[in-house]
C-alpha cells in the first residue's frame, strides 16, 4: 500500500494532509498559496514547499482535488461526464509525474442543454459516502457556489450549481442593503434567519424577497444587527425552494460547522434532517480513489 498525499487545492487556500489505509489524517497543513497566488509555472515548487518532505518516503503518491485541475491550474485534468462513480474518476487522472502525483478531473453535467461543472465536490461527495456507509444519498455543498447532488448507486448522476453565497455577498456589502446593515456580520440571529427562510419560500422570487430587508428595516420590524441573519436566511431559502425535496427525509450538508449549522436549521423548517460531515470528507474521498489505483 503506497503512502497516500492528499491534497485540496483551491482558488485561495491549499490543504494538504498525509493518510493512511484507511484515510485517517496521520498529519495535516494548509498554507495560504491558492491557486491564484501562483506564478505561471511555479506550482511545482509550491507543493514542494507543503508537501516535499513526504513525497520522499518510499512509494509515496499524491492526488490533488480541486481547482489545481483548472486551465487556470498546474495541468488542466479534462471533466469527466456524470453519471460518474470512484472508477470513471480514477480512470482520467491527469498524471503530473507518472504513478506519483495527479490532479483528479472535475465532473461535467448538463440540463436543459446548459453545461455545469465542479472541482473537488466531486471528492468530497465521494468522501462522505464513505464516511457515512451510503450508495444513494442527496448531498448539498454550501458554499460561494453551491452544489446539489444527486447520488445513485455510488454513482454521481446529475448536480447543480447556485450562486449562494456570492449572492448574499453582493447583496450585503455592494446594494443598498448594504447601508442598513452593521460592518461585521456577528452572532446568528436564528429568528432573523427562520423569518429570512420562510419569507423566501413564501414569495416565490429572491428578486421581490430580498426588498423586504430594507423594508423591514426602514419600519423597524428588524434592527441592523439582525438583518445579515436575515439575508442569510433569504438566499438560503431561496436556494432550498429550488429543490425538490418532497420524498426526501435526509440529506448530507458537507462543509465547515458554521455554515452548514445554517443549512441544517433551514432544512429543519421543511422537515428534512440534515446529516453533517465536515472536512475530512475530502480526505477519505482521496483515498477511495486511491484505492481503485491499488487494484489495478
Amino acid at each position: 500500500m503506497t503512502t497516500l498525499i492528499g491534497v485540496d487545492w483551491g482558488t485561495s487556500s491549499l490543504r494538504a494532509a498525509r493518510l493512511d489505509a484507511a484515510g485517517t489524517v496521520l498529519e495535516e497543513r494548509a498554507v495560504p498559496r491558492g491557486i491564484l497566488t501562483v506564478p505561471a509555472g511555479g506550482f511545482p515548487a509550491v507543493f514542494d514547499e507543503a508537501c516535499g518532505d513526504w513525497m520522499r518516503a518510499p512509494g509515496a503518491r499524491a492526488l490533488i482535488c480541486g481547482m489545481a485541475g483548472s486551465r487556470q491550474g498546474w495541468v488542466e485534468a479534462p471533466y469527466a461526464a456524470c453519471p460518474a462513480g470512484f472508477a470513471e474518476v480514477a480512470s482520467r487522472l491527469a498524471w503530473v509525474e507518472a504513478g506519483r502525483i495527479a490532479l483528479v478531473p472535475g465532473l461535467s453535467c448538463e440540463t436543459h442543454g446548459v453545461p455545469d461543472v465542479m472541482r473537488g465536490e466531486e471528492t468530497q461527495v465521494f468522501g462522505a459516502l464513505e464516511l457515512l456507509g451510503l450508495a444513494s444519498a442527496v448531498l448539498v455543498l454550501p458554499g460561494t457556489h453551491s452544489k446539489w447532488v444527486q447520488v445513485l448507486h455510488g454513482r454521481i448522476e446529475r448536480f447543480a450549481t447556485f450562486m449562494t453565497g456570492e449572492c448574499y455577498a453582493l447583496l450585503r456589502q455592494h446594494s443598498i442593503l448594504a447601508r442598513m446593515m452593521p460592518q461585521a456580520d456577528g452572532e446568528l440571529d436564528l429568528r432573523a434567519f427562520e423569518q429570512g427562510v420562510h419569507h423566501a419560500r413564501r414569495c416565490g422570487t429572491l428578486l421581490h424577497a430580498a426588498f423586504s430587508a430594507r423594508t423591514l428595516a426602514l419600519f423597524e420590524r428588524l434592527p441592523p444587527a439582525a438583518l445579515p441573519s436575515y439575508l442569510s436566511g433569504l438566499v438560503i431559502g431561496e436556494e432550498l425552494r429550488a429543490q425538490d425535496l418532497e420524498a426526501t427525509l435526509s440529506v448530507v450538508v458537507i462543509g465547515a460547522d458554521a455554515l452548514t449549522r445554517r443549512y441544517e436549521l433551514a432544512l429543519a423548517t421543511l422537515g428534512v434532517q440534515a446529516v453533517r460531515v465536515g472536512s475530512q470528507a475530502a480526505w477519505r474521498g482521496l483515498r477511495a480513489i486511491a484505492d481503485t489505483l491499488e487494484t489495478r
